[in-house]
């Protein structure tokens, strides 16, 4: 008899175990009590995640377990954040910390003369892409800066393979600029210092953004420029897929857009990928092991 309670007791409490709860909330700015929209949450060595919509509201589906996991929640302007899910779930509301910058001095040139292009492309160059899937990421290429002259970034360009899986017309995704942590020579600091959504165009293969009016001076060490999936309905599909091993037909969830991407031989030009909290190397080689997989993404430099 005890041992049948007790069987019961355990089965219970394994059902329990693998049950889920819908975790949502809304992420404002803690001391103006405005909402943040497109705040990117991932859940800590895991590949789950979500992100605000452009009302602050964020929810996602999750195993009960996943409430003692850690949170990280990170959002442009913002202090990164790593917070224990299940104090989120208890008040449904989450208040972030505004990160304070000691602005450089804006010089503004009017001898501003030629231009260069780093990593030019065009659509008929995109052999892959890049999509997302369970948690937010960002994927970013590194730019140098070769030569003494001072530049300024004018314009960035991001290419766009298509996607006949996603029927919404256009989806949104983020800019990030980083300057280079001079010891691990890893993204830093986003100094582009605004949060920037842009959309991407079924009917486009690229979008492109005029930044001359930001006046923002390239480091000597060099830039980052990244792409940030944004975890929202907006961006949401299904795409079916095939189990490796069973071979049974998979749905699963996917968010646009599909990043185009190129093959490069310049070892200048280095990927690095943004997930769960740190940056990794992002390393895919050509076949014949000579060129890299990067991000199909060109920025246009203006020198003094």
């Amino acid at each position: 008899m005890k041992f049948a309670v007790f069987l019961i007791f355990l089965l219970l409490a394994l059902s329990s175990s693998g049950q889920e709860v819908l975790f949502e909330g809304h992420v404002f700015d803690n001391k103006t009590k405005e909402p943040i929209p497109f705040v990117n949450l991932s859940f800590l060595n895991t590949l789950k995640g979500t992100s605000t919509d452009e009302k602050g509201h964020f929810f996602i589906d999750l195993p009960t377990s996943f409430l003692e996991k850690q949170v990280h929640i990170s959002s442009l302007g913002y202090k990164d954040t790593i917070v224990i899910a299940k104090n989120i779930f208890k008040v449904k509301r989450f208040g972030m910390v505004a990160e304070s910058y000691e602005l450089d001095e804006v010089v503004v040139s009017h001898s501003m003369g030629n231009s260069d292009v780093l990593n030019p492309i065009s659509s008929y160059s995109l052999t892959s892409g890049f999509s997302s899937s369970s948690t937010p990421w960002v994927l970013a290429l590194y730019f140098p800066n070769i030569g003494a002259q001072q530049k300024y970034l004018e314009k960035v360009t991001v290419f766009f393979q298509k996607n006949n899986r996603f029927k919404r017309p256009t989806a949104k995704f983020r800019l990030r600029i980083y300057d280079v942590d001079q010891e691990t020579k890893k993204p830093q600091r986003d100094i582009l210092r605004k949060s920037m959504v842009l959309e991407s165009d079924v009917e486009e293969d690229f979008v492109s953004i005029d930044l001359r009016s930001l006046n923002l001076k390239i480091p000597k060490s060099g830039i980052y420029v990244g792409v940030e999936w944004l975890f929202v309905p907006y961006n949401w599909y299904r795409n079916t897929v095939e189990h490796p091993i069973t071979k049974k037909k998979i749905e699963e969830d996917r968010f646009a857009p599909t990043f185009g991407a190129v093959y490069n031989k310049n070892q200048n030009f280095k990927a690095m990928v943004y997930g769960m909290g740190e940056w990794t190397d992002f390393k895919v080689k050509s076949k014949d092991n000579t060129q890299n997989l990067i991000p199909a993404i060109s920025v246009k430099l203006i020198k003094e």
